[in-house]
């Protein structure tokens, strides 16, 4: 199946989840995250579940003292920004209807710990498939080498895929400028990945 073929299909099926099962699958993987998550502090970046994303206000609600949660936020160099933001706080549509906080600084890619990144399929490598707009991997680019391999040095910030088990391809092919993958947190299991 190619990129766009496996893209429509996941979406697809992402879609047709019933809330129970969204929300159940949210519960679950926030028990295998939430103690990977111990060992860190600073800012962790989720992002807002849409059009079947599984949701993570499991994991916000009960993230360890030592870290802040942050939103993806569109800039208009193509790169996402991330803003602080808690329940309650002021939120905007941005230009594809996806809520981003109002209101305080932006910061930086490289200035979190961690980033829960949505996706639509990954594989037993690490790599992931995206909606295919390209945010996630430019905002990243400075974690790969020049040669497109994973840069040995720049690890930080950690990023680990959030997906239903059943998002899992047998093998996807990386492009060039994919970022892979540290991890994937499923309703099963917390996969890590050897780099």
């Amino acid at each position: 199946m190619n990129p766009s073929e496996l893209r429509a299909s996941m979406r697809e099926r992402r879609r047709a989840l019933p809330v129970r099962e969204r929300l159940d699958a949210a519960a679950a993987v926030a028990s295998h995250l939430l103690p990977e998550l111990a060992a860190f502090e600073g800012r962790i970046a989720g992002y807002w579940a849409v059009g079947g994303e599984l949701p993570l206000h499991a994991v916000q609600a009960n993230l360890p003292a030592t870290l802040r949660w942050c939103l993806p936020v569109l800039h208009e160099d193509g790169r996402l920004r991330f803003r602080e933001w808690s329940a309650g706080q002021a939120l905007e549509p941005n230009r594809h209807g996806i809520p981003e906080p109002a209101e305080g600084p932006l910061r930086a890619a490289d200035d979190l710990a961690v980033v829960l990144v949505p996706l639509l399929a990954f594989d037993a490598k690490g790599d992931r498939l995206g909606q295919g707009g390209g945010w996630y991997d430019r905002s990243f680019a400075f974690r790969r080498t020049g040669d497109g391999a994973p840069a040995a040095a720049q690890r930080s910030p950690r990023l680990v895929g959030i997906a239903y088990g059943w998002q899992q391809a047998d093998a996807l092919e990386a492009a060039d400028w994919d970022v892979p993958l540290d991890a994937v947190a499923t309703p099963s299991a917390f996969h890590r990945f050897d780099r």
